[in-house]
């Protein structure tokens, strides 16, 4: 048996996220049907992590086994000739088989995408989520800067109760850097593991702090609270990005 790591890009706007669904169209099932058409048997890929609908990747790491070995090149170029034009598989690498996309992850990088001029990029709308008030940028960057380190994060995770959440709340944001960028701001994070939507709503509170709804002292207390009602509301999906998965 051979396993294989592969690297895929993707825009998420009209799909329900990476994770397979019952009533909807998936990354991750859009995926497997194209590699067991060219692998003709069912195949299950196993991704780093799931990202949720209208959320972007520009490298998702996942991985499968195959009974027969692989034309690297040759596969890809048919994998990605199935695909639809917003998902790519950028590369495929053979790997021993303790590799597992999702535990053998040491961390990940997100990227989350301001808008902040007053008037909407029609080409980058669907990646930026348009901030429609004005903010201090430099209580922004404070704000972010207090999730650096390692917290229990279940003030700021979506059904804490439930998964990851449940079994592990406490994670280690190693990196927080704001980027100015033409017309918005880049915020990229890093951290050892992210719980559902907790990226999402780490901006989503810092901006309400940056625009005077939350006093930053408040968010400080957060990590104790442990209750996700006491936070900011949840930042648009367009804005975020699955950057890369470091192993």
């Amino acid at each position: 048996m051979y396993k294989f790591k592969i690297t895929i890009a993707y825009d998420g706007t009209h799909y329900s996220g990476w994770q397979l669904q019952n009533n909807s169209i998936t990354i991750q099932f859009l995926l497997q049907e194209a590699l067991q058409t060219v692998l003709r048997t069912p195949t299950l890929v196993t991704g780093s992590g799931r990202t949720d609908a209208g959320v972007h990747a520009l490298g998702q790491v996942a991985h499968f086994t195959s009974e027969i070995d692989l034309n690297l090149y040759s596969f890809a170029h048919s994998v990605n000739s199935l695909l639809p034009h917003d998902i790519s598989l950028l590369s495929i690498d053979p790997v021993p088989e303790e590799f597992h996309a999702r535990y053998s992850a040491k961390a990940k990088i997100y990227h989350y995408y301001l808008h902040t001029d007053r008037v909407l990029n029609p080409f980058t709308r669907l990646y930026r989520t348009h901030l429609l008030y004005p903010i201090d940028r430099e209580l922004f960057r404070k704000s972010l800067n207090l999730f650096i380190g390692t917290h229990d994060f279940t003030s700021f995770a979506n059904e804490a109760s439930l998964g990851a959440a449940a079994k592990n709340p406490i994670k280690t944001i190693s990196r927080i850097d704001l980027f100015e960028e033409r017309s918005g701001l880049r915020i990229e994070f890093e951290g050892n593991g992210f719980l559902y939507k907790m990226v999402r709503n780490m901006v989503g509170t810092a901006l309400e702090v940056a625009s005077g709804k939350i006093n930053i002292d408040h968010l400080a207390k957060l990590f104790s609270a442990k209750d996700r009602r006491l936070a900011g509301q949840t930042a648009s999906p367009e804005g975020l990005f699955l950057a890369e998965v470091i192993y």
